[in-house]
């Protein structure tokens, strides 16, 4: 999967280089752009009821949306990712590492 996201990096790299993007991707323009995107997910999902978000997938137009709003807050994330050089995986394995200590199983240790 690692050198999956690095192909991805490259991907997306290669394409805002191509079109000379590149001066506007700072970390804040990314960062910004990524909310954004999280923000039109979201949106997909305001009104909805527990059950109606639920069965969202199953609309091809919903899915359709979902799927493309996924796929923009992860290039964000990853061209993020890129810019200040963080390992995105490695640092989600050191964020679930913390957490397991945060919040350890009920019962654990007694």
């Amino acid at each position: 999967m690692t050198d999956d996201l690095h192909a991805l990096q490259r991907r997306l790299a290669a394409f805002a280089a191509a079109r000379r993007w590149e001066p506007y991707h700072t970390p804040k323009n990314l960062a910004a752009a990524l909310s954004v995107e999280a923000s039109e997910l979201l949106e997909i999902f305001q009104w909805l009821t527990p059950e109606q978000a639920a069965g969202v997938m199953a609309d091809p137009d919903s899915a359709h949306r979902v799927r493309d709003e996924v796929a923009d807050v992860l290039a964000y994330l990853l061209q993020f990712c890129e810019v200040l050089g963080v390992d995105v995986l490695e640092a989600l394995s050191a964020k679930i590492d913390r957490n397991e200590l945060r919040f350890p199983l009920p019962g654990a240790g007694d």
